[in-house]
């Protein structure tokens, strides 16, 4: 049987000295007079062969701006030396296909070109950190590169599962990735460093989360283990959660919902999130986020036990949306303001429209006719001053609103009174827009200081022992005066 010639040869070194050489890959190595190196700083190096002669890429790392375009020449190198009479041995740190960017790209290219290419595998880093940490990975273990994760504002794996961060490399790297993973673990959460594993520079530090950067150890063999959260601090724990609540073996109560009956309580949650930011009260605003939260995660699954949607879909929609409507943050657009971006965003809805076959809906079609009559007057207003459809300055909405009542009171019909009175309230939630006042909110406010009041003044009638219908108008007007006066001090 004849043995296939192959162009290409990418070797894996494995993650320490030459006895974690695989024995096809000292094979290999005796067979052949050349290797190319991705790098030579590898323990293994020193002990290769004698008799091969030792080419690396190092220099590229010097000359080149950043590890992209250093890849990038490498695979172009390898490939090209690959159609020498002799082929090429390309030899990588651990396993070919393990935290290896040149592997797939050479592959690829070579399958295009029609390149006979093999793969001798080696251990990767894994297999001796593991043994470091005596750790099985098979529990959900995440692992992340350093520099994506770098380059993130907030992690992109589930918490109540252990992570490895591999490829550290540098203190600064270690800064980067410290304030990307401090946006949900705690500062003082105890973590591993482990450098150099499987040689016999092995070194473990356990330290906390904030002081990663401070290792004078960090180098390229360099990796963080990242213990697990409990479940309570996960999102996708919370998920599974639900949907126990809804499986065969969960709760009657829960399992007996529909889209329909769950419509009183997404709105009750809503408006007492609403009240929690009304009275700014952190601890009620996380209480109820989670509250409505559960109602959101209640109706996608329903939907997804249904077959209508799943919660991939709803992440992939609105993913898609917010990413489509900001370009000017996902894409190349430049903006002057915020006002540009709300007038682009108009533009891009309206696009949307028109995509979607729905160019004869209207800019305020989108607003539910079911929203407090309040906030459904703003947002009409909001909508159509995006697009130019508004007073120039607040002087002439505030002209509006004194036109508005000399036409009440130059009005004498039940029904005309009853529309004008709807036009001044209109008018008033304008001069709001235009004072950055969210009328809504300012009218419960005002709700809750008459309630607040008035409970005083039933209070200390009470005190007197009389009911506040035997007090004059003006005793009971002093006693109001004396509650405004309290709430100042």
């Amino acid at each position: 049987m004849e043995i296939e010639n192959y162009q290409i040869t990418i070797l894996g070194l494995g993650p320490g000295g030459a006895h974690l050489l695989t024995r096809q890959a000292w094979e290999e190595l005796e067979k052949v007079n050349e290797i190319y190196l991705r790098t030579n700083r590898h323990p293994a190096v020193v002990n290769l062969p004698s008799h091969l002669s030792i080419h690396s890429f190092d220099d590229l790392y010097q000359r080149a701006g950043d590890f992209s375009t250093v890849f990038q020449t490498i695979v172009d190198t390898v490939i090209e030396m690959g159609k020498r009479s002799q082929g090429v041995l390309y030899a990588v740190p651990g396993h070919p296909f393990v935290g290896e960017a040149t592997t797939p790209a050479i592959l690829k290219r070579a399958l295009q070109e029609g390149m006979r290419i093999r793969v001798i595998e080696g251990i990767s880093f894994l297999e001796p950190l593991f043994t470091a940490l005596k750790l099985d990975p098979l529990p959900g273990l995440t692992i992340i590169d350093a520099l994506e994760l770098a380059t993130v504002h907030y992690p992109l794996f589930p918490p109540h599962y252990p992570a490895i961060i591999a490829q550290l490399y540098s203190r600064q790297v270690a800064a980067d990735i410290k304030l990307t993973l401090m946006e949900v673990y705690p500062a003082e959460h105890e973590v591993n460093l482990v450098h150099n594993a499987g040689t016999h520079q092995q070194r473990i530090e356990s330290c906390r989360l904030y002081e990663i950067d401070r290792s004078p150890y960090i180098d390229w063999m360099s990796t963080l283990y990242l213990p697990a959260l409990d479940k309570t601090a996960s999102f996708e724990a919370f998920q599974e959660v639900v949907a126990h609540l809804r499986a065969p073996e969960g709760c009657p109560w829960d399992r007996e919902q529909d889209h329909a009956s769950l419509r009183p309580h997404l709105l009750e949650e809503t408006y007492e999130l609403l009240d929690a930011l009304d009275k700014d009260d952190v601890n009620a605003m996380k209480e109820e986020l989670g509250d409505l939260l559960l109602q959101i995660l209640m109706h996608a699954q329903i939907a997804h036990e249904e077959g209508e949607f799943d919660l991939t879909d709803v992440f992939r929609t609105i993913h898609h949306k917010i990413v489509k409507r900001h370009p000017h943050v996902f894409g190349n657009l430049k903006v002057a303001d915020s006002d540009e971006v709300l007038r682009n965003w108009e533009t891009i809805k309206a696009n949307e429209r028109v995509e979607n076959g729905k160019a004869d809906k209207g800019l305020l079609d989108s607003i539910p006719r079911y929203l407090p009559a309040l906030n459904q007057a703003e947002q009409y207003q909001e909508r159509a001053a995006r697009v130019g459809f508004d007073w120039k300055d607040l002087d002439g909405v505030l002209q509006k609103v004194n036109e508005e009542l000399v036409e009440i009171s130059q009005t004498s019909d039940p029904q005309s009174k009853r529309e004008e009175f709807g036009d001044l309230l209109f008018s008033l939630v304008n001069v709001a827009r235009w004072l950055g006042i969210d009328a809504e909110s300012a009218l419960r406010t005002a709700n809750e200081r008459f309630a607040n009041r008035f409970r005083y003044i039933e209070a200390e009638v009470r005190k007197a022992g009389k009911q506040v219908n035997q007090l004059t108008l003006e005793e009971l007007d002093a006693l109001w005066e004396e509650a405004k006066r309290r709430e100042g001090k």
